[in-house]
């Protein structure tokens, strides 16, 4: 027995530290360090990026840029295909624009009341219209009917790339790993840096807006689709294959129907996006709503910024609960189809009533001006605030204080660091969460920031970023915990991140501005509202989804509410933490071209100057450096492969 026993033993001798996989990980990693490190630096003695191993993408880019300009006239590409583009999209948004104004102020708002009534209920149905008039009443009918032609063109465009894709996707296992790369791309890549290929040509005007939205919009369809038609139950497809259908057939008669909600929630993403694109597209010429708010934050005019935006949200809003609660009915036993004849026949005999007594512009005895008193309240938050606050100091001292304290030395510690130790950083980083592919994949990504020749600026940009995803998680998850605790506090702040997620970002960076000056501080501010909604949602909805029988065995054996917190829900909750790690990183990083027009400086600044001056080069250089920061930090904060299932 002995004599078998002994190599058990043997086996079993290491010490328990050392069968620790995360411990075996750093171990190698300091080993690797202590080669590597002493023979990088004699190397390559410098902290930044060396020239030698740039590659210098600016000839190229801008050979291409010149070819455009020169052949967009003449070129058959431009004449037979882009061209034939350009007019059709004109022409579907004039047509649908021309019927908005046709149909009048009184026959739209009971059109759009009465599809919220067949789709979701009464309630939404009062909302619906409630929203519209408001929109009225603010002055902004005629540019809001702009916006919604825009919209409405861009989101069927969207819906139908998108359902395309993910159909190619979802359909077929090579076609998914070709195309998510390109949807990570599409959604990461700053709406600014491909402005600026697209109004190369197709030129400044709505055919640029609506295809950059198209851009931007069409790959929350697309992941939609595919994980619909990727999920759908595998017993009712063997059981539809059974009768011998065809692979087409299988398709339309079971697949699409089994996927219906998932791509009805993609189009409600899809809506969702193109609208937070309005501002945005306005830059290249889309006018509407968008344009109003880019005029207001030319003329630093809050009011005016704030009744144009809030259109925007009051839109935006409708069109999520209407299409979200939609989609919860989806399958439920309600009105029969013969009750769309109906809505049809009254939204006709509500538009003709309008025409008739002369209800097609909006009123202008009925528009309320709110701009001079929002104007004046900003002057005298200013006034008050900026300076001078007894004990706790101004907000212009917070913004000094947090630039000399924070984003300071995190910028100038990440630029001392040489080169290669930041991206052994990142490697170890990235390795200790995941796998050596998932180290690889974040160490490729920050080696060709430096390729590209944009290191400084990029550990810039990362310092901004790292500030703000810091102060959001603080605040989101602080939030975040209060709202999964108290169901009041939940329905109180409900409506405020609706106003600060779908408010476009310029609106509210014109009181940041104005309480914090212009500079990297308030670049983060924004960039901290922007994100801080959805860290807010993931963290409360993922704490109110943990498992109330382990909650309540916890209460049995005494824990108190905090022991409760942090031994049952977050531990329980960490996909949903993480996720909402990785939704802060990245709406931070959409945020950083938006701090870029207001003193963020290094990348934000670099894509808005190319887009300014044209330089294709600048703008895309900087475009594809932000991608892919995006990508480094999204695979150093996201566990993946077999490390993600251990610790699920």
């Amino acid at each position: 027995m002995a004599t078998i026993t002994a190599p058990t033993s043997r086996k079993a001798a290491p010490p328990g530290i050392l069968t620790h996989p995360a411990t075996r990980k750093l171990l190698a990693l300091a080993l690797a360090a202590a080669i590597l490190a002493p023979m990088a630096a004699t190397q390559w003695p410098g902290t930044t990026w060396p020239t030698a191993l740039t590659v210098d993408v600016s000839a190229p880019l801008g050979s291409a840029s010149d070819w455009i300009i020169d052949n967009r006239d003449s070129h058959p590409l431009f004449l037979y295909f882009f061209g034939h583009v350009s007019n059709a999209v004109t022409i579907a948004v004039r047509a649908v624009y021309l019927a908005l104004l046709a149909v009048g102020w009184a026959g739209v708002t009971a059109i759009g009341a009465l599809v919220a009534w067949r789709a979701a209920g009464a309630k939404l149905a009062l909302g619906t219209a409630a929203a519209f008039l408001a929109c009225g009443l603010l002055g902004m009918w005629v540019p809001t009917m702009q916006t919604l032609a825009l919209m409405v063109v861009a989101v069927l465009a969207s819906v139908a790339v998108g359902a395309l894709l993910g159909l190619a996707a979802g359909l077929s296992d090579r076609m998914d790993r070709v195309l998510r790369p390109v949807l990570d791309t599409m959604q990461v890549l700053p709406a600014f840096a491909y402005l600026l290929p697209v109004v190369l040509v197709f030129g400044i005007g709505v055919p640029a807006a609506v295809l950059a939205t198209v851009v931007y919009a069409a790959p929350p369809m697309a992941r939609l689709t595919a994980l619909g038609l990727r999920g759908a139950d595998k017993e009712v497809l063997e059981a539809v294959e059974s009768l011998g259908t065809t692979a087409r057939q299988r398709l339309l008669t079971a697949r699409i129907p089994l996927a219906r909600k998932e791509l009805l929630l993609g189009v409600n993403q899809t809506i969702m996006m193109a609208l937070s694109m309005a501002v945005i597209a306005s830059v290249i010429g889309a006018g509407g709503l968008g344009d109003r708010v880019y005029q207001a934050l030319a003329s630093v005019d809050v009011g005016a910024a704030l009744a144009a935006g809030i259109p925007i949200v009051l839109l935006a809003v409708v069109l999520d609960r209407v299409t979200g609660a939609a989609g919860e009915r989806l399958g439920e036993a309600g009105k029969s189809p013969v009750t769309w004849l109906y809505v049809a026949a009254t939204a006709v005999a509500v538009a003709l009533a309008g025409r008739l007594a002369g209800l097609l512009d909006w009123p202008e005895a009925w528009e309320v001006d709110i701009a001079e008193p929002v104007n004046r309240a900003v002057d005298w938050m200013t006034a008050h605030l900026y300076s001078g606050v007894p004990v706790v100091g101004g907000t212009a001292d917070w913004a000094a204080h947090f630039t000399s304290w924070v984003l300071n030395p995190l910028r100038d510690g990440l630029q001392w660091l040489p080169w290669w130790s930041v991206l052994l950083i990142v490697a170890a980083l990235a390795w200790l969460i995941g796998t050596w592919r998932t180290a690889l994949t974040a160490v490729l990504a920050m080696a060709a920031i430096g390729v590209l020749g944009v290191w400084k600026p990029s550990l810039d940009t990362l310092s901004q970023v790292l500030a703000a995803v810091a102060v959001t998680l603080v605040i989101g998850f602080a939030t975040g915990v209060a709202a999964a605790r108290s169901d009041r506090f939940d329905r109180l702040l409900r409506p405020v991140l609706d106003v600060c997620q779908t408010m476009p970002q310029f609106v509210y960076l014109i009181p940041v501005v104005a309480l914090f000056g212009v500079g990297r501080a308030p670049a983060v501010a924004a960039a901290v509202v922007y994100a801080l909604p959805a860290v807010v949602r993931i963290t409360a909805q993922g704490l109110r989804q943990v498992d109330p029988a382990a909650l309540e065995s916890a209460r049995s054996l005494g824990a108190t509410s905090g022991q409760q917190l942090r031994q049952v829900q977050l531990p329980l909750a960490r996909r949903s933490l993480l996720l909402a790690v990785n939704q802060g990183v990245v709406l931070v990083l959409a945020v950083v071209i938006i701090g870029g027009l207001v003193g963020g400086g290094a990348l934000g600044y670099q894509v808005v100057f190319g887009l300014a001056q044209g330089d294709l080069a600048t703008g895309l250089v900087a475009g594809a450096a932000i991608v892919c920061l995006g990508l480094m930090l999204d695979r150093v904060t996201q566990p993946t492969g077999r490390h993600t299932r251990k610790g699920a």
